[in-house]
Parts: structure tokens; sequence; C-alpha cells
């Protein structure tokens, strides 16, 4: 299957894309079945063909290219409804020069799009010839309708025809005005094909990696078309390379939303697990920030490779595996504190100390981030550590931030004796790295004695001591703390492809700055990789998420910085949508109007549906005015996250949508004082680094939830709009009350407000 006619099932219904997979898995039994119907169209070149062949049950046809002499099919263009034949009859079947790639182009309704369209004098493309945009890969044929093109609209239009992905990435960087030396650095050179490319020889480019789709594999072929869940392993052919590379050491894989990152984490789990010598234990770790994300992790990993692969496969959250570390050791530390468990403490120790000038936010993420961040076990070593990255304090303020953390510490010692998932996390790092070292004592020793003796030196251990893992694999990797870095380390020696992580400082939202390079992993120069092309989000929706961080420095999970220059997406569709309510309960009651719409009316899943809300009660609240007054299911995402089969709208905090992904993502409450929360305002003036961190973390939580949305944004709030949000959100937004008034909500690009 080309990758265009897997855009083409993607507008079409389930039964069209069951009959094309259907259709797939007979021509691979037996090419020779006459049943098939294949019917010459014309010869493509000297080594390939044309043919069409209708799809069973189905009013659909497809478009083939055969090479070979016919040992080789590929569907390169799906079409249905009564004029499917003369559709495909009449495509442009052409070979890229640049990529070597088949490529498929429908001029008559390209230029029918176009044309229809009134427009400006001026073509948006007259600043680049011909020879320009075809050596950047523009497919040839597409140039005479492009040259018609002089409106937004009229782009818009031609880029949701289903266009050459290469064509589309050259023409959507230089419509956002990238220098075209940029666009061939940056989007060409990746594409451009290892050899020369001959744009005769048919049976070549059909064999080149660049003109495939996915894979072979009769698992994703069985859910083509709309299997949202299919979608989420879908791994971009640029990226394949990271996913199977080998590397010298550790490695870092980085890019802003949609750029891939999980699913390439996901495939390399698949490719180091394909590669171990046959056995029964778990040389391989994936993890994550937390458990919710973790059971996501790892249902998508069965849906990959099934339960064998599960088998080789450790799938658990950073602080559930600091916590078996530690029972591990039978050490008694006490049950741990839940988060508000742990933050009531913190104000109760502000209370008692009567220093409540400092919040205990700020004294949880000081205790985090800087205390056991740097192992500091007296007042002299937390004097002298640096703090980079946290609001600058006096040296009287750390010495009174120092009471606090050991007065913090004896409420927990004391009886019944409890602990947090950071004490934890730290105390597992300590314990690994003790660990690490017998092992390493263990392999100098054996190496020294070549091997005398060493039977009973292990017996004598009580174990027989080996690294904890072979291979780690680490999803999200910005939200970990320095403790949890120095356990993973610990747990896998130092060699080729020992730790693979993926991660965007963009998307910060628990953790602090770490320098991974502080902890023995070196993923600088060559180990160190950047994803740019965005092919999860839509551009309308990620052109709304990117101007939350406009302008503000992010780290590059080292010592360096990151930005998402160059960072673009490929897919096209609805403008976010604003829906401003007068309260809190109309609202509510918006949102459920909404959800249910696009449920009846498009048939989107309630499973494929996420709310965002600010806290866990708000949750409560929508989940009861959706069950109440709409009689929709709907599930409350928690820590140990929700299952993969349950139909229902998921319910959660921005913090919650952490590393997933929706069609439709409704972020409500996005109001003036509470996103960013009124809170932060007491620092805007006491306090300007907090208040710009506290604003900055913010953005990073809103520009996350907005973009787990794949096909629809909509937004909503009470009262007066967000500063986040455009400046004439409340007055272009829709009108909540409206909504409730009528026979149902707008929906499509048509009714939707543009941010």
């Amino acid at each position: 299957m080309s990758r265009q006619a897997h855009a083409d099932l993607e507008r079409r219904d389930g039964a069209v894309a069951d009959a094309v997979g259907d259709f797939v898995h007979r021509l691979r039994t037996d090419r020779t079945n006459r049943a098939l119907r294949l019917s010459p169209l014309r010869e493509a070149g000297d080594n390939g063909d044309l043919y069409l062949a209708p799809a069973p049950d189905a009013r659909c046809m497809m478009l083939l290219l055969s090479t070979d002499g016919g040992d080789e099919m590929r569907v390169l263009a799906v079409r249905d409804g009564v004029r499917a034949r003369d559709e495909l009859a009449r495509l442009t079947v052409e070979i890229n020069p640049v990529s070597g790639a088949v490529e498929v182009v429908d001029q008559s309704e390209a230029g029918a799009n176009v044309v229809a369209l009134p427009g400006r004098t001026t073509p948006l493309f007259a600043g680049y010839d011909d020879r320009t945009l075809i050596d950047l890969g523009v497919v040839p044929s597409l140039l005479p309708a492009l040259r018609k093109v002089t409106t937004d609209e009229q782009f818009d239009r031609l880029l949701a025809h289903n266009l050459p992905e290469l064509t589309r990435d050259v023409l959507l960087a230089l419509r956002a005005h990238t220098d075209p030396q940029d666009v061939r650095r940056h989007i060409t050179d990746a594409w451009r094909a290892d050899e020369d490319v001959n744009t005769g020889d048919w049976a070549r480019a059909a064999r080149r990696a660049v003109s495939q789709a996915e894979t072979d594999d009769d698992a994703v072929l069985g859910a083509l078309g709309h299997s949202f869940d299919a979608w989420r392993l879908f791994l971009h052919p640029e990226q394949r390379r990271l996913a199977t590379g080998n590397f010298k050491g550790s490695s870092k894989v980085t890019g802003g939303p949609g750029t891939g990152k999980t699913v390439v984490a996901l495939h390399r789990v698949h490719h180091l697990v394909d590669r171990l010598p046959p056995g029964l234990t778990r040389p391989v770790l994936l993890t994550t920030y937390n458990t919710n994300l973790a059971l996501d992790l790892k249902e998508r990993l069965r849906q990959l490779g099934g339960d064998d692969l599960l088998s080789r496969v450790d799938v658990k959250s950073v602080d559930a595996l600091a916590r078996e570390i530690v029972q591990e050791s039978r050490v008694d530390v006490g049950l741990p504190l839940d988060d508000a468990a742990a933050m009531n403490l913190w104000h109760t120790v502000r209370v008692e100390t009567g220093l409540l000038e400092y919040d205990a936010d700020f004294l949880d993420t000081e205790f985090k981030h800087v205390i056991l961040a740097n192992r500091c076990g007296s007042w002299e070593s937390y004097r002298r550590v640096g703090r980079s990255g946290r609001p600058r304090i006096s040296t009287a303020q750390r010495h009174e931030m120092w009471q606090l953390a050991q007065a913090y510490r004896a409420h927990l010692d004391a009886p019944p004796r409890r602990t947090t998932y950071a004490l934890i996390a730290d105390q597992a790092a300590g314990l690994e790295q003790h660990r690490m070292a017998r092992v390493e004592e263990q392999a100098r020793y054996k190496e020294e004695q070549g091997g005398r003796d060493l039977v009973h030196r292990e017996a004598g251990s009580g174990m027989w001591l080996k690294p904890r893992y072979r291979h780690v694999v680490v999803d999200e990797a910005q939200d970990l703390s320095a403790s949890h870095w120095r356990m993973l380390r610990a747990m896998v020696r130092k060699g080729p492809n020992d730790i693979f992580l993926v991660g965007d400082a963009h998307q910060r939202i628990y953790g602090s700055r770490v320098v991974l390079s502080h902890h023995g992993i070196e993923i600088r120069g060559r180990a160190s990789r950047r994803l740019t092309l965005n092919y999860r989000t839509t551009r309308q929706i990620l052109g709304s998420a990117n101007r939350l961080i406009e302008g503000s420095p992010f780290d590059d999970l080292d010592t360096g910085t990151d930005t998402l220059d160059g960072y673009r997406s490929v897919l096209t569709g609805l403008a976010p949508q604003f829906w401003r309510a007068p309260d809190r309960l109309t609202e509510m009651r918006a949102v459920a109007a909404l959800v249910k719409e696009r449920h009846d009316r498009h048939g989107t899943p309630y499973s494929a549906m996420a709310v965002s809300v600010p806290d866990g009660g708000s949750a409560q609240e929508f989940a009861g005015v959706f069950a109440r007054e709409f009689r929709l299911p709907a599930v409350e995402l928690g820590r140990e996250g929700v299952s993969a089969d349950v139909d229902a709208v998921r319910i959660g905090t921005m913090h919650r949508f952490k590393g997933l992904e929706f069609q439709r993502v409704f972020l409500t409450s996005v109001g003036e004082g509470q996103v960013p929360h009124q809170r932060i305002e007491q620092y805007r003036v006491t306090n300007p680094d907090r208040y710009r961190q506290e604003e900055q973390r913010a953005r990073s939580l809103v520009f996350v939830a907005a973009t787990r949305a794949r096909d629809e944004l909509v937004v909503t709030w009470s009262g007066r709009a967000s500063r986040f949000l455009p400046p004439d959100a409340d007055a272009t937004a829709h009108r909540a009350a409206d909504l409730l008034g009528r026979d149902g909500p707008p929906s499509g690009a048509s009714g939707a407000a543009v941010a």
C-alpha cells in the first residue's frame, strides 16, 4: 500500500477500508485469481504497468502499479462512487526525480479546486521558478495548477487533495517563508534518493523505501482506514532509521508534539527485542514518568507486537520501578504519600515553623529538584550547591528552606513512618548505584582471575550479579528527575544501545531541568537527533499551540538549547473552535452538547474524545453533567489510567493528558484567572524570576493539552478569555448560550473561529 492510498482510505468509511484490506490479502495469496478482476489500464513505462481492480463488497476501485513482471504490485490510489473508474483512469502517475518515489496527482481535480475560487492577481508561489520547485521536490505535473494559486484558501484546498508527501512538505515550508536553501537542507535532502533517479525505472522506484508506506505486516494492513489505534502506531519512513539504528552508547531523540517520538520509542523496543537471544527474561525496560502513560504504552506495545513482544519487556513508570527496588531491599520506608497529602504536609510544616512566606508548591520543587537532585546531606552542601533554572534566593532564605526540609523529613520519619515518591526514587538510585558497583567489581575480578573461583564468589554474594537490564528506553524524558536518571543509569551497563530516550523540553510540566551528562548519560553529537516533521497534528491546531510558547527559551535535555525552528505539520484540518460561556454550568453543558454532536453526527467514538479540566473536582463536575443531563459515558483519567476497551469520553487535568492522543480534544476553563492561575500574580513584583517560570510552565501545560488533538481542538471558557488566547478571542468566539438554545452546534471549518 502506498502512503497516498493510505490517505485515500482515511477519507472514506470503514467499509471501504475493510474491502481494500480484504483485496490486498487475497492478492497476496494468489495473484492469478481471476476473481480479483484485474484489468490493464496502461503502461507506466518500460517495466511498469497500471491496473484497475474493484474491491469486493464495496463500491470502490483501486489503481495498482505492477512491476517485475507482476511479482510486485502496489496499491497507489482508491476511489469510491459511481465515477471511481473514471477518476482513477485520469490520474497522473510519475516518479519524483528527487526522491525516486512513485507519486500520484489528479491534475483535473487540483485545477478545478484552484480555478473555482476567486483570488488575488499575484500567485502565492510566483517568487519561485519551475526549476527551483522541481529541484526541491515538487511533482512536475502539479505546476500548472500551482501557478494559479493566489489565496491561502486555494492553497488549503490544494493541500486537502492528497498531494505526494514531499511536495506537500516543500510547499508548506515555502508558504511559511522558509528560505529555499533551508527547505533543501531540512526537507529535500532528507527525502533525496541515495543514487541517481531514473524516472523511467518503475521497478526500482517501487522498491525504494521512500515510496513505501508503513509495512507489509498483516496486522497493520488489517487496521487500515479509520482505525485510530493503527494510526497511533504508524511510524513515518523518515523515522525508521532512528528506531532501528545502532548507537555506540546512549542516544536521544527530541522534537515537538506530533513528531512521533513515542512511536519511535515503541518501535525501538520492538527492534531491540527482535535482536535478543531466545529466553524468558525481560532484559528491555520501557519506562515513563507516570502510571497512566505506562499503561498506555503497554497497550500500544501489545498492539504492535502482541504478547510475545510484551513477554520480553518490562513496562513500568519510573516511580513504580523505584518502589520495587526499595521493596527488594526490605528496608521499611513507610507508605508513600500521594501528591495531595505531600502538599498538605508542607502546609503543616510552614505553619509549625512560622515560615509562611514560602508556598507548598515552591518548597516541594526545591526539595525534589535541588536538595534531592544534588544529594545535599548537610546544610553546607545545600548552601554551596548551584540552583540553575530556579528562582534566585538569598543565603538567609536558603537556610530557612533547609530548616523546612529538615522539619518535613522529621514528620515523615515519625510513627507511623511515611515517605514520598521523590524520596523513594532517591533511595532507589542509591541502591542501584551500589548494585552496579558490585557488578563492575565482579566483572573486574573475573577479568583478573580468568574465571577462577568466580562461582564461589557469586554464590557468596547471594545472587548471580549482572546488570538489571540490557537496554532502557525512556518516553517523556523531560519530566524525569535527577534521582530517576541516576537510578536508570545504574540499571544498565554502559555500552552500545544502552539508553534510548525521547522527549521535548517544550512539554515539561513536572520535572526541572536535568543535565544528563552529569549523570553519566552522554547524548551529544551524532547520538542526539531532532525531529521536525509533525504528521499527527493539523497545522491549524499546531499554529495556535505554537503561539503559546513563542519567544521562551527551552533546553535540549542537556547543556544546550532547543527550538521549534523548522517544525512543520503535513496535515490540514479544521481551525480551532472557540466558545465563550457566561458561567461555568453553561460551559459544561455546551461541551457536552458538542461532544454528543461529534459522536452522533460524525461517528467519532467516545473513547477518541477527551475533555481537559483545571482540577480533579472539575472532572467530577463535568462527568456529572455529562451523565445526568446528556447521558454521555465519561470516565476520569486518574493515576492508574483507563482501559482502552472503555468507550467513554476521557475527562482529566492537563497533566493527565501528557503523552496521550485523541481525535478531538475539548480544552475547557481557559479563562483569565484560571489559565494561568491567578495565584502566580503574587510573584509578578515580589519575585519576577518565579513569575516567569510559573507562566512558562502554564504555557507549556496548555501547549501539551492542545497538541493532544489530531483532528479537532475546541477551546472553551467562562467569563473573560485567558491572555494566552488570541486578543480577539472574546469578540470572535461562539456563544455557548446560543448553542444550547437551538437544534445543534456548528461543526466543520465553516463554523470555526480562526485562531
